[in-house]
């Protein structure tokens, strides 16, 4: 998740635990990936071997991704992170807000969509090959094929956050994934086993595209 800091107190939030891109993080350094992993706040231990960055918020997170985009040549960007959709106005209070017999009325503001801008910086390139997720409480494949348009990207991983077996903080998931000429409907499996069809699918992107697997991730 990504945490947008209110006061010195409380913050915006979701319950994301990052679960599944630590799982995308490690099935690819058994691949023999050099991993480059950008997670944020979470109790989860980064696996042995990646290079990790640790961001608290929307922000931070987008100057890490594209911090590490200018210094390597990446293969592949896999962007599973929650970010948050919106940040607040004002920024964060120095001192805590304490409250009092009236409303607290908080104005937000949107955040970089990551995702998105990737997309536009690689323009007509094909690599790096770009991979999203797209969490809904609900049939979650027509915003997937929508957002695989609009944002200019290889994969989308779609997953209905409600249905039994998927959502956050569990250690399986259901998903679809939903490329540019199809989609793979994917049964309830491990979050392990789901980062292995993503990047089945991811390498069968470089064998069409006459490149060896990816090797920086």
């Amino acid at each position: 998740p990504t945490y947008e800091d209110l006061d010195p107190v409380r913050y915006l939030g979701n319950r994301s635990s990052g679960r599944m891109g630590f799982a995308v993080a490690a099935e690819a350094k058994t691949r023999g990936a050099d991993v480059h992993l950008v997670t944020g706040p979470t109790t989860l231990e980064v696996p042995p071997g990646i290079d990790a960055v640790r961001i608290r918020s929307a922000a931070e997170m987008e100057h890490a991704v594209f911090s590490i985009m200018q210094e390597q040549d990446l293969d592949v960007v896999v962007m599973t992170a929650a970010v948050a959709d919106y940040t607040f106005v004002e920024g964060c209070a120095a001192t805590k807000l304490h409250k009092d017999d009236s409303e607290l009325v908080l104005r937000l503001r949107r955040t970089t969509d990551i995702l998105s801008s990737l997309g536009s910086w690689r323009g007509d390139a094909k690599y790096p090959v770009l991979v999203g997720f797209s969490a809904e409480t609900g049939p979650a494949l027509d915003r997937a094929q929508d957002k695989l348009k609009r944002k200019g990207v290889d994969l989308i991983v779609a997953n209905d956050i409600s249905e039994r077996g998927a959502g956050f903080d569990g250690d399986t998931n259901v998903a679809t994934l939903v490329f540019e000429d199809g989609i793979d409907p994917l049964s309830i499996r491990t979050k392990r086993e789901l980062a292995r069809s993503i990047l089945d699918r991811v390498c069968l992107k470089f064998v069409d595209g006459g490149r060896s697997v990816p090797r920086h991730v």
